[in-house]
C-alpha cells in the first residue's frame, strides 16, 4: 500500500489526534492519485495514523483512525458510530424526559468527520459536510436505523460546505433504510427540550432545524430576567425566547432575518400558551420582527433593555474569514453595550469555531473600551453535554456564551 508522507514539523498535531491534514503539510511526492484509505507517516516512516484522501475536499486528508491494527473499513465506521450513539443512551432511554430533542452524531468531536445527526422525537436528522460522509451515508443510515428504529431518518448536505466540498445541495428521506420521495409536504411536528414545545417542519429549516447546542444556556438566562424587559437578537424559532417567558420576563422583543422563523416563534409561543406551559399572558408580552439584526441596535433607543441577547449565526466560516468576522462581532456588541441599561445583562454568543473562546473574550473587551463602560462576566458557558469538545480537535469547541453585567 502507498503511504502519504507528512512533511518534517507538520506532523506534531497529527501525533496528537488531530485530524485534518491540509494539501501544504504532505510531501508532494507522495500524494495520491485516488481518493481511498491511505497510511499515513511521519517524513521517516514512522506511523500516525490510517485516513481517508480526498482531493476533492477542502480538508484533502481526514485521519480517522491512530491504531495501526485498526483500518477504518466498513466495520470501523459501525462501530464508530454505534458507540457515539451509546454514549448518548440517557437522552434516548428515559422516554418520559422533558427533553426529546439532542445530538448522537457530533462530527470530529465524535471521530466521524462530516456528520452531525440530531434527534427529533422520532425523527434523526443527519447532516452531512464532508465527501467522506457522503460517500458513507448509506452505512450511516443503516446504522443508525439498526440502533434506534426512527419513523423516519431525513439526510442533507450541509449548504455552507458544499461548494468547497464540491457536493450538491440534496435531502434524502428513508424509513427502514429504504430511500423514498415523499408524495406531500412533510406535516409539521412538535419536539420538546426542557418541557417547553417547538413546531418544526422535518428537513427544512436552518442546519438540523433546530438548535440543541443552547439547550443548558437557554435554561441559565432564566435567571437573569424576571421582571425585565428583553431584547432576543438573531432569535431565530424562539428558543431563548421561550424561557424568558417562562421565567417571568416583563416584555421580549424578538428579532430575526428570516420571516419564517419569525412566524415560528409566534406559533411556538401560542403553543405553549395553549398547552399550558408558558403563562396565558405570554403572548401578549412578545413581539417578533424580521430585521437585520445591525440595523436594528443601531435604531434602538437607549437604556430600555434590561437584558439583551445576541445569538448570531456563524460570522466566520473559516479561518480567512476570521479577522472580518471579529470586526462584526466586536461592532455588534459594542452597539449592544451602548443601548443596554446601566447594570444590564448582555448574554452574548458565538458559534465560528475558528474563533477561540479566548479571542472571543478579547473581542469583548474590544467593545467594552469603545462603548465606553466596564464589562463583568458572570457567567462563561458553551455547547451542551450532547456536542462534546474533543481535546486533541479544538475546533470542536465551537459555542462560545459570555453571560456579562455592563456597568456604566
Amino acid at each position: 500500500m502507498n503511504m502519504i508522507k507528512i512533511k518534517q514539523d507538520k506532523e506534531k498535531n497529527l501525533l496528537r489526534h488531530h485530524p485534518w491534514v491540509f494539501s501544504g503539510a504532505m510531501e508532494e511526492s507522495s500524494i495520491p492519485s485516488e481518493s481511498g484509505v491511505q497510511k499515513v507517516v511521519t517524513s521517516e516512516g514512522r506511523f500516525i495514523a490510517w485516513g481517508v484522501y480526498d482531493s476533492e475536499s477542502h480538508i484533502q486528508l481526514r485521519l480517522l483512525s491512530w491504531d495501526e491494527d485498526v483500518c477504518p473499513d466498513d466495520e470501523w465506521w459501525r462501530n464508530t458510530i454505534r458507540a457515539a450513539i451509546l454514549r448518548r443512551r440517557p437522552f434516548f432511554e428515559d422516554k418520559g424526559s422533558n427533553t426529546n430533542a439532542f445530538r448522537i452524531i457530533h462530527g470530529e468531536a465524535d471521530m466521524l468527520p462530516g456528520i452531525a445527526a440530531d434527534v427529533y422525537g422520532r425523527i434523526v436528522r443527519v447532516i452531512i459536510s464532508a465527501r467522506v460522509a457522503w460517500n458513507n451515508r448509506q452505512l450511516i443510515v443503516d446504522t443508525i436505523e439498526g440502533i434506534l428504529h426512527p419513523q423516519m431518518i431525513i439526510l442533507n448536505t450541509d449548504s455552507s460546505f458544499c461548494a468547497i466540498e464540491h457536493l450538491h445541495e440534496i435531502t434524502e428521506y428513508y424509513q427502514g433504510c429504504q430511500r423514498f420521495t415523499p408524495s406531500e409536504k412533510m406535516e409539521d411536528i412538535r419536539i420538546r427540550e426542557d418541557g417547553i414545545y417547538y413546531g418544526l417542519t422535518p428537513g427544512s429549516g436552518q442546519k438540523s432545524g433546530f438548535y440543541c447546542d443552547q439547550r443548558e444556556n437557554r435554561i441559565r438566562l432564566e435567571r437573569y430576567v424576571k421582571d425585565a424587559v428583553v431584547l432576543d437578537g438573531c432569535s431565530y424559532t424562539g428558543g431563548f425566547t421561550m424561557h424568558a417567558l417562562r421565567a417571568g420576563a416583563k416584555s421580549v422583543d424578538a428579532f430575526d432575518s428570516s420571516s419564517d422563523a419569525v412566524h415560528r416563534l409566534l406559533a411556538n409561543v401560542n403553543m405553549n400558551v395553549e398547552m399550558e406551559t408558558l403563562p396565558s399572558d405570554a403572548r401578549e408580552r412578545v413581539t417578533a420582527t424580521k430585521a437585520d439584526i445591525f440595523e436594528t441596535l443601531r435604531s434602538i433607543a437607549r437604556n430600555k433593555y434590561d437584558v439583551m441577547i445576541l445569538d448570531p449565526p456563524k460570522l466566520a466560516q473559516t479561518i480567512k474569514s476570521l479577522d472580518n468576522a471579529k470586526k462584526a462581532y466586536k461592532d455588534l456588541n459594542r452597539m449592544a453595550m451602548e443601548k443596554i441599561k446601566g447594570n444590564g445583562i448582555l448574554v452574548t454568543c458565538s458559534c465560528s469555531g475558528a474563533l477561540s473562546r479566548e479571542d472571543f473574550r478579547t473581542v469583548l473587551a474590544w467593545s467594552a473600551k469603545d462603548a465606553r463602560v466596564e464589562a463583568q462576566v458572570l457567567e462563561t458557558l458553551g455547547q451542551a453535554e450532547d456536542h462534546p469538545i474533543r481535546l486533541s480537535f479544538p475546533e470542536s469547541e465551537y459555542l462560545k456564551v459570555f453571560i456579562l453585567r455592563i456597568i456604566k
